[in-house]
């Protein structure tokens, strides 16, 4: 049977590098009668917007469950819970706490800490109230001043109980998705409009990183980012420029401001309509220090030039791929690390969620997910090849920690390393979970 192992003399050997699981709040918490309305409860309701019809209003029913959740991650032996709030939960309409739902997170926070496993809060993982989107959502530069002022009460109340916050999760699927192609909530589409939506979603990380080092100063706090490293689908010169320009639009774009306080070149190029409205000091506060860079990773694009709109995905010409059609390629995340390191000056990287969608069947009572513990053994080998080569990585958070509502596809993938039965509500560990602990506890 395929072993989930460490490389041999791998720096993840070391104490000091966390491994932890994932989920976000949306995805997993359920109860939306007693929280404000987000943009992905409207979307889910939008007809054809979900694949299997579903919506986010039970899900994992983890405001329930979530002391037996905890329990369950603490069995696992890792040492981190990356989580986000809701923003609906924790603030009413009119900007006051809802008091119930914040104390639901502050007793979350304290049952991890009398547990020693350390919280990565994600502050924003895509769920928009749905009356900020009533006002132009993150295309009204207000969005970002509103965030800046749910990051003071959160972190305020919050205090001394989180080892590590993240203000955005994936600002491109957020803008780009949600914006410009319409797929993600709130599914409005039109190129004018992605990155507007992206430079508001920066805004807003740097405002809310003021806050954070007043509030917080203890704590590492960064951004997460998803990555996608481009590839020419032939050595034609033409395809080669189509991927690097597609590296521009989709992976630069949210990299580069933050790290050197400005957007690439490309944006010379953009038609009036389509540029962010930038006003003075923007930059300035958008490249506010990061303690640390959180890097989501899945899968490699391949593109092909197109006249049109200079490039265009490419299918992968591979049967490896997984339950959501995306090609299995390791190695694509050690040359991204790599090629990141070496382009920009990185803070220290946490790899804040990879993992894979797989099609799990349970059988007596059993899940032998050996296609997803591969998965987990050559990405896991990727980052060792990484920081052989000079990449700061301090972590690795397995996506995710049970299945879930899995955003546009429903219910239909799974991404956990825990089943859930969505009918009753059991949780059981699938191979890749119990070999992700037996790894743990060999270290």
């Amino acid at each position: 049977m395929t072993q989930l192992t460490i490389p041999d003399n791998s720096m993840m050997n070391d104490w000091q590098f966390i491994f932890g699981v994932a989920t976000s709040a949306f995805q997993i918490e359920g109860q939306s009668s007693t929280r404000q309305s987000t943009i992905w409860d409207t979307f889910c309701h939008k007809s054809g917007a979900i694949v299997d019809g579903s919506n986010g209003d039970v899900a994992c029913d983890h405001l329930t469950h979530w002391r037996d959740d905890v329990s369950l991650i603490d069995s696992l032996r890792v040492g981190a819970y990356r989580f986000s709030v809701s923003w609906g939960r924790v603030l009413n309409h009119d900007g006051s706490v809802n008091t119930k739902g914040m104390q639901f997170y502050l007793d979350l926070l304290t049952e991890l800490e009398k547990r020693d496993i350390k919280a990565f809060v994600t502050l924003y993982h895509w769920d928009l109230p749905q009356a900020l989107e009533n006002n132009g959502g993150w295309l009204n530069r207000e969005t970002a001043y509103a965030f800046e002022q749910y990051v003071d009460v959160v972190s305020k109340a919050f205090k001394g109980k989180v080892y590590s916050y993240a203000t955005l999760n994936e600002p491109w699927c957020s803008a780009y998705l949600g914006y410009e192609i319409g797929i993600h909530a709130p599914g409005i589409s039109g190129k004018q409009y992605g990155k507007k939506a992206a430079h508001h979603l920066l805004l807003a990380h740097g405002l809310a990183m003021q806050v954070l080092q007043k509030n917080s100063p203890e704590s590492q706090n960064g951004i997460v980012l998803n990555f996608s490293p481009c590839f020419a689908a032939s050595t034609n010169q033409a395809d080669i420029d189509a991927a690097r320009l597609a590296d521009q639009h989709f992976n630069h774009w949210y990299i580069k401001p933050l790290l050197e306080g400005k957007y690439p070149d490309i944006i010379d190029s953009l038609s009036s309509d389509h540029q962010p409205d930038i006003k003075v000091g923007d930059m300035d506060i958008i490249a506010a220090n990061l303690d640390f860079l959180g890097v989501n990773y899945y899968s490699r694009s391949v593109y092909r030039s197109c006249e049109q709109e200079g490039f265009e995905l490419v299918a992968p010409a591979t049967f490896s791929v997984t339950q959501m059609g995306w090609e299995i390629y390791p190695q694509g995340l050690s040359k991204l690390l790599i090629d990141l390191n070496h382009h920009y000056t990185l803070p220290p990287v946490y790899i804040t969620e990879n993992g894979a969608a797989m099609n799990d069947e349970p059988m007596q009572g059993q899940i032998i997910d050996l296609d997803r513990v591969a998965y987990f053994n050559t990405h896991l080998a990727a980052v060792d090849t990484a920081m052989k080569q000079g990449v700061d990585v301090r972590g690795y958070f397995a996506w995710s920690l049970m299945d879930n509502f899995e955003w546009a596809e429903g219910y239909e993938k799974r991404f956990g390393i825990v089943y859930v039965d969505y009918q009753t509500q059991q949780r059981t560990l699938k191979e890749s979970a119990k070999q992700y602990r037996n790894m743990l506890l060999n270290r």
